[in-house]
């Protein structure tokens, strides 16, 4: 590919984006060009392999002009404190070494050497950064990445936000950060959803809990997207972005680092650990408690060493079954919650009616202990991982909170959202602007007690004795009037594969019955 092709594709992505911002504000209009034109000089990389190289390259250059523009102003004021890290520190901006600044990578980027400099580059920042050791990805200089490749994708993210005032240019940069993340979740099928919930997702809980002010936690925590969304929940809503203090803790080392990646991308502090024995077996945050918890665990995983925990404190419900986690996360989740605490939870639809090994019994205890506040159904097709349908569950350690919110003691909200949803591609549904205001609506209405009414087919609210007649089943289209759901979380393609075995061995075993009917028969004169 000529070299100057990526060049233009990312020149001219930028005016598209810039007549389109122009137009509907802050909405981007160049970041699906910029990925398609990134996935082109991919070659015959893997997505896992890929995404690393190109989003370690975008964190470059997101903290190089973080860096320049502070430099800029205080060589203004005071050249010597231009040159002294902790003044960049101190406004959440990291130290940048001239060698690894982005001026100097574009500069040599046709140069045979660049994987050799980009990986020094990333060394030198880690070494001037503390919070960032161990993070950043250092094996651009391996043989088997094509350099001619490494050039053109920095020709490509060179051209992003070139001439905007930096504050703007950086928050492009954390835009396209993000849009890169859930382009390879898709291309990455079911390990994609191992480190990415979809956006949309995220923004109906943090629309929900309205995470303005206190601790935030998510304990499998992906690449961070929870956290992010909550920042600009808080900034929207006119507070500052440091009126949240954020906890996570994640398993994969791999997907830690994309967290403290798009963290730091977006200027957010944030306490996140890693083990790689998981948030059941080493809670690194045991003794904390949280405002709000938001959390999508991996569903219906059977080898999460339940039966090492069997004694463990946090099961006030019950003990999970060994071969599924769903009930084990939102235990947890209720153990980490502080006493005015809210939590959002994704979790496979099998939870809200599973009879299976005590979870109907978990269930049971926990509606009667009045900590399930809120039940969602979404539409099929929302995540990249998965065609199992999901669902939310909203707990909360005090439905008397005073304030605002009215005495909810006794009462569950039911929200069925599966009509909801739009299709952006064949295989892929997001909720709109729309159906998370619809959502989240609802939900604060219903909370307040000021203008909720159920509305057949979405919404109802039910005593908990109308639960027990359901026998403590929070499939909310059991509630709301509308057709219920599936009781069980398989995809339709696999439940109807399974009826048609089911009824060809029906047809079987009445074929069998009919011919000994007749042999029988046969035997009469």
């Amino acid at each position: 590919m000529p070299r100057g092709r990526p060049k233009k594709a990312a020149t001219e992505a930028t005016a598209a984006g810039r007549g389109k911002a122009a137009n509907n504000g802050a909405n981007l209009g160049f970041d699906a060009q910029l990925f398609l034109s990134a996935d082109k000089l991919r070659k015959n990389l893997e997505p896992s392999d890929y995404k690393h190289v190109v989003l370690g390259l975008i964190f470059l250059k997101h903290v190089s002009i973080a860096f320049e523009a502070k430099h800029a102003a205080l060589l203004a004021e005071d050249p010597a404190a231009a040159e002294d890290p902790d003044e960049y520190l101190a406004e959440r901006v990291f130290w940048v070494p001239k060698e690894a600044r982005w001026s100097h990578l574009q500069a040599s980027a046709k140069q045979p050497t660049i994987g050799k400099l980009i990986d020094e580059a990333m060394g030198a920042i880690e070494n001037a950064n503390k919070s960032l050791k161990g993070v950043l990805p250092k094996d651009y200089n391996r043989p088997a990445l094509d350099k001619v490749m490494l050039g053109e994708l920095i020709d490509l993210i060179s051209g992003i936000a070139t001439g905007e005032p930096s504050d703007r240019a950086r928050d492009l940069l954390g835009r396209v950060y993000e849009y890169f993340l859930g382009g390879f979740a898709g291309s990455e099928g079911k390990r994609g959803g191992e480190f990415y919930t979809p956006r949309s997702v995220v923004r109906v809980l943090v629309e929900m809990l309205e995470p303005y002010k206190g601790r935030v936690y998510d304990p499998c925590c992906g690449s961070g997207g929870m956290f992010v969304q909550s920042e600009k929940f808080v900034e929207s809503h006119g507070g500052r972005i440091g009126d949240i203090a954020i906890y996570g803790q994640e398993s994969n080392y791999t997907t830690w680092r994309l967290a403290k990646m798009n963290l730091a991308v977006r200027g957010i502090d944030a306490d996140i650990r890693w083990n790689n024995e998981g948030s059941f077996h080493k809670d690194e945050l045991k003794d904390l408690r949280f405002d709000y918890i938001l959390a999508n665990p991996p569903f219906n995983i059977s080898d999460w060493g339940g039966e090492r925990l069997r004694e463990d404190a946090r099961w006030a419900y019950g003990v999970p079954p060994v071969g599924n986690a769903n009930y084990a996360w939102l235990q947890h989740i209720l153990w980490h919650l502080a006493p005015n605490g809210t939590a959002g939870v994704v979790l496979a639809n099998g939870s809200m009616s599973s009879a299976q090994s005590g979870e109907d019994a978990i269930r049971k205890a926990m509606v009667e202990a009045d900590v399930v506040d809120c039940m969602v159904s979404l539409p099929g097709q929302l995540f990249y991982s998965t065609q199992i349908p999901a669902c939310l569950w909203f707990l909360t350690r005090n439905k008397n909170p005073g304030q605002k919110l009215r005495d909810r003691r006794g009462e569950v909200l039911f929200i069925d959202a599966r009509k909801d949803g739009t299709l952006v591609d064949r295989t892929r549904k997001e909720f709109s602007d729309e159906d998370v205001a619809k959502i989240a609506g609802v939900y604060h209405a219903w909370c307040a007690g000021k203008d909720y009414e159920d509305v057949p087919g979405f919404c109802k609210s039910a005593k908990l004795d109308e639960i027990k007649g359901h026998s403590y089943v929070l499939t909310p289209g059991r509630y709301v009037g509308a057709e219920d759901v599936e009781d069980d979380d398989v995809a339709f393609p696999e439940r109807l594969t399974a009826l048609r075995t089911k009824l060809e061995g029906q047809f079987t075993e009445a074929d069998t019955l009919t011919k000994t009917i007749r042999d029988r028969l046969a035997q009469f004169p």
